[in-house]
């Protein structure tokens, strides 16, 4: 690392609940994948390999969930996103015709036209449908550093009990990271940063270094950190814990107090899927006709209550410079002012979702690189870096033993642990005991029947994905409540008839291959993990 006075952490946190219905022709919810390919991971991926092919001194952390991996390169879920991009290019086309006298909409319309296809040219032809691959080509080119997630995101606090569980969600996830990437990863994004004291030894077990938790994680830890949340502190197990910094954060993500509020940029809400008539959308939206977002959204968020106003791209540009020259500006006096007061180079970490870039923020994206561009050429109180290349450039910390805690409302478990969603753990406890029991007895089997095997790997995968914190995450705030907690009755329901079918031993095969059908992550799966 060059002499600096101090380093800024950027990780982006991609992850999508895995979605997937090959029993339907088309699914609303598989949308999430196909807006966020659109919005956020090719714009990302373009920018990072400009900032790459242009030698800009950068580096960034990015978290590729074990899902979203296996959804970017499922074939059945390509093949459909491809019709969805085909689709849209087709409405916006209509569209060009439809807003040619209105000059205001008819250059927002061009500019969606113009990105759209650019997305259509480097989804077919520059990464040939292989988005991993191209995020892990920038790591093997050393600008980014890929870490990995637990398996499906379960929310490892409410499975403290089960360790067996917990240790199921780091090991499949790292097993999967080392099929993907070729390496074992360094660091893990925990599920909402949820921390409780122990997940450090299952951590070490399986040789990762680092995890990111929230502020009060660190700031409440026996003893309290010496340099609070701007160094990190080792575990006693071993992996170090780097805290996120809520003033650089908020900037970013808040739409009140933050960025992406600014009136100037494109209101997110406001889709033609909802303003244009059910007769001229037809076309263009599912089998079913149901009105959905369609992505393109021509106004601009102009202020509370108010008409809104056709999106001007040149002032939203306007407001991009201003806000990356203003967080650079934030960045350089926050590490001045440790610099002053630390006797080793404070590092800052700021971790984002990644679809706050360009998906909830449309412009997030441009930002993002121009602030990179910024801060590399414009300032020298600090650099970037990454929590594994801060700890192999400075490897003497203080022992902490942080306090429980995640990133969500209040930061503790009320997000995933309230009255809207509660009532699905006595259920997930209850499997995850089924899971350990019948997982130790067909361990200590000389010769498995080929059926019963593939059961076993099957009521895994039900389990693991009934513990997505995606499900509890969405009946607490309301969205898509009711496919949420159809998901998790279904996968439980799934698991617990093959349960009953290995236990009698007698599985259907039929209802089996049904099944891996459905859900077919993780085929190398190996059930002996609960043993």
């Amino acid at each position: 690392m060059a002499a600096t006075q101090g380093y800024l952490a950027l990780i982006l946190h991609a992850h999508l609940p895995y979605v997937r219905h090959p029993e339907y022709d088309e699914f609303l919810e598989e949308d999430w994948l196909y807006e966020a390919i659109t919005e956020t991971y090719l714009p990302l991926l373009d920018s990072l390999y400009r900032l790459a092919n242009d030698s800009v001194p950068f580096a960034l952390t990015i978290s590729l969930t074990p899902p979203l991996c296996h959804m970017l390169r499922d074939p059945l879920l390509q093949e459909r996103y491809t019709r969805h991009l085909d689709r849209t290019i087709s409405l916006v086309s209509h569209e060009l015709d439809r807003t040619h006298g209105d000059a205001a909409l008819s250059e927002v319309v061009r500019l969606y036209h113009d990105r759209l296809t650019k997305a259509q040219v480097a989804w077919e032809q520059r990464w040939s449908r292989d988005l991993v691959s191209a995020f892990a080509m920038l790591q093997e080119r050393g600008v980014i550093e890929i870490i990995t997630c637990a398996a499906t995101h379960g929310f490892l606090p409410l499975m403290e009990a089960y360790p067996e569980a917990v240790r199921a969600q780091i090991r499949i996830a790292r097993q999967q990271y080392r099929e993907i990437f070729g390496r074992d990863p360094r660091g893990i994004w925990l599920p909402e940063c949820a921390y409780f004291s122990g997940v450090e030894s299952v951590l070490a077990a399986e040789e990762i270094r680092w995890f990111v938790l929230d502020s009060h994680g660190l700031m409440f830890g026996t003893p309290r950190p010496r340099y609070a949340i701007y160094a990190p502190t080792f575990t006693p197990a071993g992996p170090a814990a780097f805290a996120r910094d809520r003033e650089s954060s908020r900037q970013v993500w808040s739409a009140e107090v933050g960025y992406p509020g600014d009136p100037a940029y494109r209101d997110f809400y406001r889709d033609v899927g909802f303003d244009l008539s059910q007769e001229y959308l037809a076309p263009f939206l599912g089998a079913d006709g149901q009105r959905k977002f369609t992505g393109l959204k021509y106004y601009r968020i102009t202020g509370r209550g108010a008409e809104k106003e056709p999106y001007n791209r040149a002032w939203a540009m306007a407001a991009v410079e201003a806000h990356a020259a203003h967080f650079m500006a934030q960045r350089a006096q926050q590490i001045a002012q440790l610099r002053e007061i630390m006797n080793v180079p404070p590092i800052i970490v700021s971790p984002f979702d990644a679809e706050l870039f360009g998906h909830w923020w449309f412009e997030g994206v441009e930002w993002l690189e121009l602030f990179i561009r910024k801060a590399a050429h414009d300032q020298r109180e600090f650099a970037f870096t990454t929590p594994s290349r801060y700890l192999a450039e400075y490897d003497t910390h203080q022992l902490v033993v942080p306090s429980p805690s995640s990133w969500g409302n209040r930061g503790y478990w009320e997000v995933w642990l309230d009255d809207s969603n509660a009532w699905i753990y006595p259920h997930l406890h209850a499997a995850t005991r089924r899971m350990i029991e019948v997982a130790r007895h067909f361990r200590a089997l000389e010769k498995l029947p080929p059926l019963v095997d593939r059961a076993l790997s099957q009521m895994a995968r039900e389990l693991l994905l009934a513990q997505s914190s995606d499900w509890a995450f969405l009946m607490k705030t309301g969205t898509a409540r009711n496919y949420a907690a159809k998901r998790t009755k279904d996968h439980l329901l799934r698991f617990t008839r093959l349960y009953d079918q290995v236990r009698a031993e007698f599985v259907d095969e039929a209802f089996l291959e049904n099944c891996e059908w459905r859900d077919n992550l993780f085929p190398q799966l190996d059930w002996r993990v609960y043993a």
